[in-house]
């Protein structure tokens, strides 16, 4: 099998000789009569009915306890994270393997990124080597979990469900109880994928999910903090809505909060893309089955979904044979018209983050050198 007869396949799959992209939306439902609803309603920003309708459809299909959308995935993840009790100067663990917005957060925040390794199976956080890396660099001093060296505060974990593959999250549970760490899911990717039954992003306490125009789902851009606990999500609300104490027309805060509530006609798009979801993620599969099929008799490893989780196939994902085999690949394919891409360059060898703490990261780098992306969008769905 060639990368020219991989392109040829997809080519058949999609039915076009024009260039084939990555990831694209659709909109095919009600997203323009409800955005032209919040139009003409004067309610385009920060506070109308889409807001909360989105909010509360995103609360019954994850099953969180409560939903607080936001402008972004990366704001939603600030969030959590400032609720969490993160501060300046602390340490937060999270995977070398992700998209850079994950440690972008932390770095504004003050914050140092401890990068740990994922697993062979998810592509996410490896539970086995978190709990190594915290026996060898870590220490638990009352009640809290401290790296020995700098003598830093460990924050938070944040796991990264991959392309949308769900972590080890019982696993990852039990080591952050063990050290008393809070688990916030990452689950940008991941919206519409389950673990063992229950969606990504509501096993941890917090979890951030991003509606990118790349995403499963899209408002254009937005995000949404899922919390386990009511309270903190109403802490969340108010931080997103710049620390406003409720008053009919007075303006005092009582906090720095941020400016990242979702606006209206965002949510409005939201509203109408979340009713095609349930159709979009059996077209996703069906075309994962597909891929799966097809590479099953070839040089590529298709990364199939983990055990016991079910997930959304944001982004299919193939395994070359190493680094020469999968530079030719994105070479041809993309050539070729068809878009493929690697997974992003590990988060330690940028140079913002070159000196953070890390384990050993022989996974990520497994990965770094042979991962290619092909085409996923939904073939015939109705949205």
């Amino acid at each position: 099998m060639t990368p020219n007869s991989v392109a040829d396949f997809i080519r058949e799959i999609y039915r076009t000789n024009e260039f084939i992209a990555l990831h694209e939306p659709s909109f095919n439902g009600n997203e323009l009569s409800y955005v032209t609803e919040a139009i003409e309603s004067t309610y385009v920003s920060s506070v109308g009915k889409f807001v909360d309708d989105f909010e509360k459809k995103i609360e019954i299909y994850t099953g969180t306890s409560k939903a607080t959308a936001t402008v972004n995935g990366t704001a939603a993840l600030h969030a959590a994270l400032h609720v969490a009790g993160v501060n300046a100067g602390e340490v937060v663990i999270t995977q070398a393997l992700t998209f850079v917005a994950t440690c972008n957060v932390l770095h504004h925040m003050g914050v140092t990124p401890a990068f740990v390794d994922v697993s062979k199976n998810t592509m996410g956080l490896c539970p086995r080597a978190l709990e190594i890396f915290l026996g060898e660099n870590a220490v638990i001093k009352e009640n809290q979990a401290y790296l020995k060296k700098s003598q830093k505060r460990i924050g938070a974990v944040v796991p990264m469900h991959t392309f949308g593959h769900p972590v080890e999250l019982d696993e990852l549970v039990q080591v952050c109880k063990k050290w008393n760490l809070v688990l916030v899911e990452d689950a940008a990717e991941s919206l519409g994928s389950f673990y063992k039954g229950r969606h990504t992003g509501t096993i941890g306490e917090y979890g951030a999910v991003s509606f990118n125009g790349n995403k499963v789902i899209t408002t254009g851009g937005g995000g949404m903090v899922l919390c386990s606990s009511v309270g903190d999500a109403k802490r969340v609300k108010h931080v997103t809505t710049m620390s406003k104490i409720p008053h009919p027309y007075e303006f005092c805060h009582d906090e720095a909060g941020f400016n990242y509530r979702m606006p209206n006609l965002n949510a409005a798009l939201g509203c109408g893309q979340l009713e095609g979801l349930s159709a979009r993620l059996l077209a996703k599969r069906s075309l994962a089955m597909q891929y799966k099929e097809y590479f099953s008799k070839s040089n590529y490893l298709f990364f199939d979904e983990p055990t016991d989780t079910r997930s959304n196939f944001w982004l299919n994902t193939i395994i070359c044979e190493d680094l020469n085999a999968r530079n030719g690949f994105l070479q041809r394919t993309n050539s070729l018209g068809v878009m493929t891409r690697p997974v992003w360059q590990l988060m330690h060898k940028s140079p913002m983050f070159r000196n953070a703490p890390r384990g050993d990261l022989v996974n990520s780098e497994w990965f770094e050198s042979r991962v290619v992306n092909i085409p996923s969008s939904p073939v015939n769905s109705n949205n």
